[in-house]
């Protein structure tokens, strides 16, 4: 628990508090006619530590006074005053020390969770006194708290009435890992995005001030979410239009996720991060405020202007320049202040939340993913997402398959081409591990660049690079690219720039849910008029596709595949690929009946259907279309005039690839004779999250479902039940 000494030491008060002029601030009912109509804020900064060895020197993180030993032994831990909590109501009358041990009772719960689940562990780990102090001093749902990103809302999701549900999180019929609306009324906004809650944050606070409110916002953004440009665009938009907005940037220093490579931890990416960290150590900046406070104790009662210009004066010259920025961004800057000190974060909440008009601020806390877990605090990625683990050594429960995932396929094969030309560049949005790219940076650490989550730059930088020759993929998430989309039709298409997009997480994703679902790229990417769109039916084709892409130089190209395990085809050697003919499919089994014509790794379900079929006596043919643009026009003839019943099959949204076939189809006269064409696509809504098994079921695209709808067009229906629908 921090002593009063410890907070006086961790904070310097701004010598206008302290003199009475900041009446705003700690004396809201003080000088009330005095007020100007522009705020004057000038409040509370945290002091670097005195004895930091130099302006970059790294701050160091404690809880906040004396070590608690927390307990994880497996058990359900003791947990006395979580016990009491139902509501966030029952929080307002607790006091500092019962907070702080709610704060650690949280963490023991959420590992003792999360072990038994998987999940996002160390984000939440970070904010457990954030959360705690937040739901203390503001009153949700009336108040608003917006997590962004949203897989950091485990504590809150305990504290607002879901812990007893917290062991179904993230599975079938359970919990959803982000914020999400319709769960609960303390979610105020989803976000399984990142760098949307500053922007949603503003739109409540315009709202609120349009319908006579008082109630306050407050949007939690980590440094990683601060990297996009939306965050900007917002934090723009706030100085502008100037309603009460309060900003909580969670400073950990992991603005790329996970933040490690097969080498160890890497450091945080761009000049944000080293804004950041000058702001946690600048000792120049500390001392020359403390000079302000002795020259403004005697200039007399007329000096609020002026001090608070010299204020804004001395944080931009001496090291300040992070809280520069956000302040000629038209926000109050307040901190570092550390945010795993309970007291001084209610502190510092309770001072803005009493004043009457503090317009747009902004509170920089400094935390540390996985704290209080010391297998989260020293591991290279900090344990970011886990699956099933041991609590006492944090050993993960990870069962070694026959195979790798489709990422790591991608990932081998890249470095295989990269290996070959050395014009290959790859390029990422703060995901190196997610996407795989951490394989092929610790190969090529010079041809590899993480971005920070900032797809949009992505995408243009890509673009750029392909200009002056290099072979850029970039490799995002299909629900990713969704956010540099104008990007990929304006700066990559439209002046057919050979930038090969590597879309990992196509289709139905389990747990992460309708927010990661990689549902739409197909439809969206197979529009454009100069992009190669593919899609592999197993890892060595997908392996094929990264050499066919790399080959393609005079248009962009792109890729899609699934999260999960490849099938265990026979991989070319040394993963290096055998570039394909664009535009043409190939046929996998031949029948007579019936032709199953699959995009993708559903054509590995075709295949399962056949079988069920072959059984009952209908011979199906199985067709790989390997390209949803160009089509394969040929193959698709023969299926059409070769065959009865004409199926197509994606797992993607309407409008993708079938639709493509479809067009084509008519404008060439092939729907005009007794031919039953039909497209198996996922369901026009979203998917919620669980397991891809059940996601599958759920879509109507499992084999059985496949049979079912063969049975049906060629008059079999009683046959259905022989195959267990």
């Amino acid at each position: 628990m921090a002593s009063s000494s410890a907070l006086k030491g961790m904070f310097m008060i701004s010598p206008l508090a302290k003199e009475g002029y900041a009446s705003s601030l700690l004396n809201p009912s003080a000088n009330a006619a005095a007020q100007p109509s522009k705020r004057k804020f000038t409040g509370i900064v945290a002091v670097a530590k005195e004895n930091a060895a130099n302006e970059t020197a790294q701050i160091k993180r404690v809880i906040g006074g004396p070590s608690t030993v927390l307990r994880y032994t497996g058990e359900k831990p003791v947990t006395p005053i979580l016990d009491t909590i139902n509501e966030p109501i029952h929080m307002t009358s607790l006091g500092v020390e019962e907070l702080e041990r709610l704060a650690d009772e949280l963490r023991e719960e959420i590992v003792y969770t999360v072990s038994k689940t998987g999940g996002h562990l160390s984000s939440n780990l970070g904010v457990a006194e954030l959360t705690v102090s937040l739901h203390h001093v503001f009153n949700t749902p009336e108040d608003k708290i917006i997590w962004d990103v949203g897989h950091q809302s485990y504590p809150h999701k305990i504290l607002t009435g879901r812990r007893s549900k917290m062991g179904t999180i993230r599975q079938t019929g359970g919990l959803a890992g982000f914020p999400k609306r319709d769960e609960s009324k303390h979610d105020a906004f989803g976000a399984g995005h990142s760098s949307t809650s500053i922007s949603a944050g503003l739109g409540m606070a315009v709202g609120r001030d349009l319908l006579g409110k008082d109630n306050h916002v407050i949007a939690v953004i980590g440094d990683g979410a601060m990297t996009a440009g939306q965050a900007y665009e917002a934090m723009n938009n706030a100085g502008c239009v100037e309603s009460n907005l309060i900003i909580v940037l969670n400073d950990n220093r992991q603005v790329s996720l996970p933040t490690a490579n097969l080498d160890g931890p890497c450091p945080p990416v761009g000049a944000l991060s080293r804004s950041l960290t000058r702001l946690q150590t600048s000792r120049k900046f500390r001392q020359l405020r403390e000079v302000v406070k002795g020259v403004t104790k005697n200039l007399g009662e007329q000096t609020h202007e002026v001090a608070a210009k010299m204020d804004s004066y001395m944080r931009g010259m001496m090291g300040g320049q992070g809280a520069s920025m956000f302040e000629e961004l038209g926000l109050y800057y307040v901190g570092p202040v550390d945010g795993h000190n309970v007291e001084d974060l209610v502190y510092v909440f309770n001072k803005i939340k009493s004043m009457p008009n503090p317009g747009p601020v902004l509170v920089h806390i400094v935390t540390e993913k996985g704290k209080g877990y010391p297998p989260a605090e020293i591991a290279d990625d900090k344990m970011h997402g886990v699956v099933k683990f041991d609590t006492q050594s944090g050993k993960q429960l990870k069962t070694k398959g026959k195979t790798v995932s489709y990422t790591q396929y991608f990932a081998d094969a890249l470095v295989a081409e990269a290996e070959r030309d050395d014009k290959i560049v790859a390029i990422h949005a703060a995901m190196g591990g997610g996407t795989g790219l951490n394989t092929f940076e610790n190969k090529f650490p010079k041809r590899c660049f993480d971005v920070g989550i900032a797809e949009q730059h992505a995408v243009t930088f890509a673009a750029g690079l392909a200009t002056e020759g290099l072979k850029p993929f970039c490799a995002i998430y299909s629900s990713f690219l969704q956010r540099g989309y104008d990007q990929v039709v304006h700066d990559v298409d439209l002046q057919k720039l050979p930038v090969r997009f590597a879309l990992d997480r196509a289709g139905l994703v389990g747990a992460d849910g309708p927010t990661h679902c990689g549902a739409f790229d197909t439809t969206f990417m197979a529009c454009l008029p100069n992009m190669v769109v593919m899609a592999p039916s197993d890892e060595s084709e997908l392996m094929h596709m990264v050499a066919t892409a790399a080959a393609i130089d005079d248009r962009p190209s792109c890729f899609r595949y699934p999260r999960g395990n490849g099938i265990g085809s026979l991989l070319p050697p040394n993963n290096k690929g055998t570039p394909l003919e664009v535009g043409r499919g190939r046929i996998l089994k031949q029948g007579s009946r019936v032709a199953l014509l699959g995009y993708g790794t559903i054509v590995q379900s075709c295949l399962a259907a056949s079988e069920l079929l072959k059984e009952l006596g209908i011979s199906v043919t199985v067709a790989d279309a390997r390209f949803c643009k160009p089509l394969d026009g040929r193959l698709i003839r023969q299926l059409a005039k070769e065959h009865e019943v004409l199926i197509t099959l994606e797992e993607g949204s309407v409008g993708g690839f079938s639709s493509h076939v479809a067009h084509y189809m008519a404008l060439n006269g092939l729907l005009d004779g007794n031919l039953k064409w039909r497209a198996m696509t996922l369901p026009d809504r979203y998917i919620e999250h669980g397991d891809q098994t059940y996601q599958i079921e759920e879509a109507g695209l499992a084999p059985k479902h496949i049979a079912a709808q063969v049975l049906s067009l060629t008059g079999n229906k009683e046959s259905v039940h022989l195959i267990n629908v």
